[in-house]
């Protein structure tokens, strides 16, 4: 639809994406737009005598719908605001009190433990001899440096964000869009200048109701700074055409599955407790649980690229997880307030793109900023947004261009010579063994966190594709291939994913549904917020290659879904409804038929969409 005639509106710095890295980019902006007299320090070129015009889009219908608890050191943060007691200001925010890391052993014996792997369970049931007593856990007597995140900050995403927004409203210097889902950058040849918005009035393809048709505004600015995520619109397609630095790859993912949960009145957990668990209900499933203010908590689990098995159902392991006798006793009686999920970007600065060019420049978890060795990623984001705000006010002052050359001296330089960027290259392999077992993945993270990165695994990361195992291979003494082949066809017949009747077949128990704490994926989508996308725009979710899809056995898009917005079809070609996407992205990375172009993600199309939304308690 290039040829269409669309309205322009101009500013200074166009925006894309409202998360933790924007909110530090605008936080850090606004605080020197202008003087203490209230006369413009950086003054508007699109609007000369004003001050400098900042627009800022985001595709949930609210900026407090991030997805995530968090714990973090909020060093970069609490800079920010001097003199501010964040615990205090923020909603649903807590000063970390004590912080426990659990092994969780496995008191069912479903799940897939290799011989190394039951080697680490004996060395953690030597370990319950000392300290507090968990059952069916073994809490580490010493919590390492590198993982410790007293004395830090529990938070809410979501309440986090709306924080954030407010202040920035309320000072008047940006505004922020809601609701507004940018389609992509517009180039004029490798020169971002502005971003267009997704057309509205069209059907679930794409193609316009002449009677409703709006075409996307063009949003055209000297500075457009994309921090739409990991599976954001506008950073794909930077990718797309720039590709990754040489060197670089992006194959480490996981998919967060996350909860608020009101806690029973007897629960004994105080304010600040921060729970970290691995080993179950896989070995490779990594879980958090931070109780904030008033009796309610958020936990979650972590589903990882480089787990081989093509049974990935993030919502069912997560009610195992939830189940575990470490957890059930202090949740039991509670109620689930609302859920979401996100896909994470773990390749950390790996899997760094080119942070600048001509016009743009990249900030937060899709520029690099995740640290898979301290498990952290917001502050990381944070930092990053206030590196880019000043150099912003750095060539702005100057008078300068937002050219590629300038962003690399101002934004790139002071971003490598950053402490963080240091803790970032330590943090580069930490987690490379993972992709040979459990056991090697536990040693090089514990080598590199020790040695400060200095002491690595040579493991070579490998794509997705070449990591999910076929279905056969999940074959035991339990389980034989020819009922997994007989599970595999009573799914396919019956439309539904094949996870539940794997995962019975290896002898999980059901989950016992109360519709209160424990429920139904369906029942779930009820809960906390809307997941409704709004008319008018097209899906954001599409097969780009049919054949291969029939073709494909493994089918892990519908297997992760995490609301089961992708299903098996009829011809085998998966189905999407929009209507249940909680927009995690964790489609376009866990296929196992990837593209051809070692850059692109999934077989699967994932553009610009509304919807995906749930409670800001989350």
């Amino acid at each position: 639809m290039t040829d269409i005639e669309r309205q322009k509106m101009e500013a200074d710095i166009v925006c894309v994406g409202f998360g933790p890295a924007q909110a530090g980019f605008l936080t850090t902006l606004t605080a020197a737009v202008n003087n203490p007299d209230g006369t413009p320090a950086l003054e508007s070129r699109v609007m000369p005598g004003m001050p400098l015009q900042i627009l800022c889009y985001e595709r949930a219908d609210d900026i407090g719908f991030g997805v995530s608890g968090i714990v973090t050191s909020g060093r970069s943060i609490r800079e920010s605001f001097p003199g501010v007691n964040l615990a205090e200001q923020i909603p649903n925010a807590v000063d970390v009190a004590e912080e426990h890391v659990l092994y969780l052993l496995d008191p069912i014996g479903a799940s897939r433990r290799s011989a190394s792997t039951r080697f680490v369970d004996g060395t953690f049931k030597f370990l319950r001899t000392f300290g507090k007593k968990w059952p069916s856990a073994a809490e580490l007597p010493w919590i390492p440096p590198f993982l410790r995140k007293e004395p830090g900050l529990a938070m809410s995403m979501g309440s986090f964000l709306s924080w954030c927004g407010q202040n920035l409203m309320g000072s008047g210097l940006v505004q922020i869009w809601p609701g507004s889902p940018v389609a992509g950058p517009i180039f004029e040849g490798d020169r971002v200048t502005g971003v267009r918005l997704a057309d509205q009035g069209v059907d679930k393809k794409g193609v316009p109701d002449e009677a409703a048709y709006m075409p996307g505004m063009d949003i055209v600015a000297p500075l457009t700074v994309v921090g739409d995520g990991p599976v954001g619109a506008v950073g794909r397609a930077l990718n797309e055409r720039f590709g990754l630095p040489e060197g670089n790859s992006q194959h480490d993912w996981a998919v967060g599955m996350k909860a608020v949960v009101e806690l029973p009145a007897d629960c004994t957990l105080k304010p600040g407790t921060v729970i970290h668990t691995l080993g179950y209900p896989e070995p490779e499933i990594f879980g958090f649980f931070y109780v904030y203010p008033d009796r309610t908590a958020s936990m979650g689990i972590f589903v990882p690229s480089w787990w081989d098995s093509p049974v990935r159902t993030s919502y069912r392991y997560l009610q195992h997880w939830m189940q575990h006798p470490a957890i059930w006793p202090h949740i039991q009686g509670g109620q689930m307030r609302s859920w979401g999920a996100k896909s994470l970007l773990e390749s950390g600065i790996r899997g760094e793109p080119h942070l600048c060019g001509d016009g743009y420049a990249r900030i937060g978890e899709g520029s690099g900023t995740t640290n898979v060795l301290t498990n952290s990623g917001v502050d990381e984001a944070w930092r990053s947004g206030v590196i880019l705000a000043n150099a912003v006010i750095e060539i702005w002052k100057a008078g300068g261009a937002f050219t590629k050359e300038e962003l690399e001296k101002h934004y790139v330089a002071k971003r490598r010579a950053d402490r963080q960027n240091q803790e970032l290259v330590a943090a580069r392999k930490a987690r490379d063994g993972f992709q040979k077992s459990f056991f090697l993945g536990m040693m090089g993270e514990g080598f590199a966190g020790m040695t400060g990165g200095r002491i690595n695994l040579n493991v070579k990361p490998l794509r997705n594709d070449a990591i999910v195992k076929p279905l056969d291979l999940l074959a035991t003494g339990k389980v034989t291939r020819e009922a997994l082949h007989e599970a595999a066809d009573e799914c396919a017949k019956a439309r539904l994913p094949l996870h539940d009747k794997v995962m019975d077949l290896q002898g999980w128990p059901a989950i016992p549904f109360d519709g209160t704490l424990l429920m139904s994926q369906q029942d779930a989508l009820f809960k906390g917020g809307k997941v409704q996308a709004a008319g008018g725009f097209a899906d954001h979710v599409r097969i780009v290659d049919p054949a291969k899809c029939r073709n494909c056995h493994e089918q892990t898009c519908v297997e992760m879904c995490s609301a089961q917005a992708i299903m098996p079809g009829d011809d085998g070609v998966p189905t999407f409804d929009r209507e249940k996407c909680v927009h995690c992205g964790a489609c376009i990375w866990t296929c196992s038929k990837l593209k051809d172009d070692p850059q692109e993600l999934g077989g699967l199309a994932f553009t610009a969409g509304s919807g995906g939304l749930h409670s800001n308690e989350n």
